[in-house]
């Protein structure tokens, strides 16, 4: 009988909201679970920690992306399980992991579901279940505030790419798994463990999340002109095929950029830097998925 904890960022909200949540977990023969809120992700970490001493080996986590990648950076490398509860905006892990919107399903998920072991990224010694981008997606993140993503919704990335889009470029270098792959102007570097990013945008077509390698994408495009052409081409799926877009694969890559810029893991946004390494670590969390469906 597993140890179930849950890790809640109180701040987002799910159908009926907490309480539902224990409805639906006391539903499914979990009266007492290890419970732990947080007003804002970064405090998780410590949570997790707490439950993973606490015997925890199963742990839904309440939130969106951002949370769910507080999370895996404790979880990753131990032997726990995790659940995925979307409460947040976006939910781009549970999107590209099939896992619906709707607590009981979730619920049924975590608890019934089937464990897959995935890999993560680790961009500059942190880990990210989804995408680390560097320059226009940091920037989009930053100014979707939680304030205009409540309002407006998936919407707010929308209106903050649209102020971003005549950003000034930066020069990159880019070496891949120990060799120079790209060198020249740059508005986006994007590292992917998955396959659809913000706003509905597919940003690598064939990412798997375990097959132990990580995507790899630079994006040059500048002004309103270049960027609509690039988009149009990710509404048909050929974005690869835009010469504004340059892509590869690779386990480990370091970038180097003329000037700090802003960069973001999973949604929420870091400091500027000037230097980033990232690499993948394969099968370094387990994650309830919905089982394959009888062919």
């Amino acid at each position: 009988m597993s140890t179930v904890a849950v890790i809640a960022h109180s701040g987002k909200s799910l159908d009926g909201g907490l309480p539902a949540l224990r409805k639906a977990l006391e539903n499914n023969g979990i009266s007492d679970p290890l419970w732990h809120e947080v007003a804002k992700s970064h405090l998780a970490p410590k949570q997790v920690r707490r439950a993973l001493e606490q015997g925890a080996d199963l742990i839904f986590v309440w939130g969106g992306d951002g949370m769910v990648q507080r999370c895996v950076d404790v979880v990753a490398g131990t032997a726990a399980t995790m659940a995925i509860l979307p409460a947040g905006t976006a939910n781009l892990f549970a999107s590209n992991l099939g896992i619906p919107k709707h607590i009981d399903a979730a619920v049924d998920i975590g608890l019934n579901g089937a464990p897959r072991k995935l890999d993560v990224g680790r961009l500059n010694g942190e880990k990210f279940a989804v995408m680390a981008g560097v320059g226009f997606d940091a920037r989009v993140i930053r100014d979707a505030t939680p304030e205009m993503k409540h309002a407006l919704g998936r919407s707010a990335y929308v209106w903050a790419g649209a102020k971003n889009l005549n950003a000034k470029p930066f020069d990159a270098t880019v070496v891949v798994d120990g060799e120079e792959w790209y060198e020249g102007p740059a508005s986006l570097v994007l590292f992917g463990n998955v396959g659809n990013a913000f706003a509905g945008v597919k940003a690598f077509a064939d990412a798997q999340p375990d097959d132990g390698l990580l995507e790899i994408g630079v994006g040059s495009a500048h002004g309103a002109f270049q960027w609509g052409r690039t988009l149009a081409r990710s509404a048909t799926g050929g974005i690869q095929k835009s010469r504004f877009v340059h892509m590869t694969k690779g386990r480990k890559a370091e970038v180097k950029l003329s000037r700090k810029v802003l960069y973001e893991l999973d949604g929420g946004d870091r400091e500027k830097k000037k230097t980033f390494r990232v690499d993948v670590q394969p099968s370094a969390v387990t994650v309830c998925v919905p089982k394959p469906k009888a062919a």
